[in-house]
């Protein structure tokens, strides 16, 4: 294999794989080339994302050297991932007639879930957490590419118990926004004791769901190290959990129209791996 044709599908096994160890042995035995061959490929590849701003490799020397890719998102990047999810929450067609707001199509696309996640991802990077958590709405999908680029596995709490979970913790917690006793359940097999966990949670109004994760992480014996919170609504403060990142925050202007406002922390450019 030719040099360049060698250092595509070094860059491509290593951001399909993000946050995973690879040995600069593996590459050479796959590769049929030398470990200094392979050393010069990594070099320029990481001289190539760096200048790009697409990511960063981390390298380990000695004779058990090896690479990983740690996604990225440059602060420009960032702010017009943040503008596109606030143009798309305020389409004046969005508020159903019944009050509620119509998200399904942002949060399922992939683009835009994806943006939201590599936000998350740049901001928990070195939080030292070992899984993702989210509640079953629609915020799965942000949840599982955060999950995807952090190279850590998703566990869900569900509304009910299923029979497919087997053995399930289940949990009676305050909705923020009802202010009504609700449930939900996790497998006993989903989260390891000890845990260090990162939830995301799609919109987030008295933060009472959000609670019920961490209380549940409790019965685990496992803790929440980062919070992510796509939309907020009311504010910041009066929430029933303590820190958190929220990328918009949610509220109406004078004319009672649905209005939405970037972060301003990460709008400050305070935004920090």
């Amino acid at each position: 294999m030719k040099k360049i044709e060698r250092v595509c599908a070094i860059t491509h096994i290593l951001t399909e794989h993000p946050n995973r160890d690879y040995s600069l042995g593996s590459f050479a035995e796959s590769f049929g080339c030398a470990r200094s061959s392979i050393s010069e490929d990594i070099k320029l590849i990481k001289k190539a994302m760096e200048e790009g701003g697409l990511g960063y490799l981390e390298t380990s020397a000695g004779v058990k050297g090896g690479v990983r890719y740690v996604p990225f998102i440059s602060d420009a990047e960032a702010a017009k991932v943040l503008n596109e999810l606030k143009e798309a929450f305020e389409e004046p067609d969005r508020v159903l007639g019944s009050g509620f707001l119509y998200t399904s199509d942002i949060l399922f696309s992939p683009r835009l879930a994806k943006g939201a996640a590599r936000i998350f991802a740049r901001r928990f990077a070195g939080a030292g957490a070992d899984m993702v958590v989210t509640k079953e709405t629609k915020g799965i999908g942000v949840a599982l590419f955060t999950a995807e680029l952090l190279g850590l596995p998703l566990a869900v709490l569900r509304r009910g118990s299923r029979v497919s979970e087997g053995s399930t913790v289940s949990v009676n917690y305050v909705s923020g926004s009802t202010e009504r006793i609700q449930q939900m359940s996790l497998s006993k097999r989903a989260v390891r004791s000890g845990s260090r966990c990162i939830i995301i949670d799609d919109i987030m109004r008295g933060g009472g769901s959000v609670k019920g994760i961490e209380d549940m992480l409790s019965e685990f014996d496992a803790a929440a190290v980062g919070i992510g919170v796509v939309v907020v609504a009311g504010g910041m403060g009066g929430k029933k959990i303590g820190d958190y990142l929220p990328l918009l925050l949610m509220s109406e202007d004078e004319d009672k129209k649905l209005r939405m406002d970037i972060n301003p922390e990460l709008l400050a450019k305070q935004f920090r791996p």
